[in-house]
């Protein structure tokens, strides 16, 4: 008795090096007048991961500029990001980066 095999052959696919999918995005952490310089400080230490410089740093842009860039990442971290700010109370948005 004899077995058979069968060969399966995988179609030619094309990849680019850089798709849509994997620009980055920037989270955005808008000015508003209701939370404590403290606490915005806070919440960039607990949610990033930053020292106490790096979060006062981004807390003083958006209180003396309107905004601050908190994070450049892929689309679904950036996502996830601006929904734990929402959680937090802070405005947040995102926007691809450009360039």
């Amino acid at each position: 008795m004899s077995q058979s095999t069968k060969t399966l052959e995988r179609p030619e696919t094309v990849e680019e090096t850089r798709t849509e999918h994997d620009r980055l995005w920037n989270v955005i952490v808008w000015n508003d007048p209701i939370n404590l310089m403290s606490y915005v400080t806070f919440v960039f230490q607990k949610l990033f991961g930053y020292s106490l410089a790096v979060a006062t740093k981004h807390m003083l842009e958006v209180h003396g500029q309107g905004r601050s860039i908190v994070a450049t990442v892929e689309r679904e971290k950036a996502e996830y990001f601006v929904g734990r700010l929402h959680g937090f109370g802070l405005q947040a948005t995102m926007e691809k980066q450009t360039g």
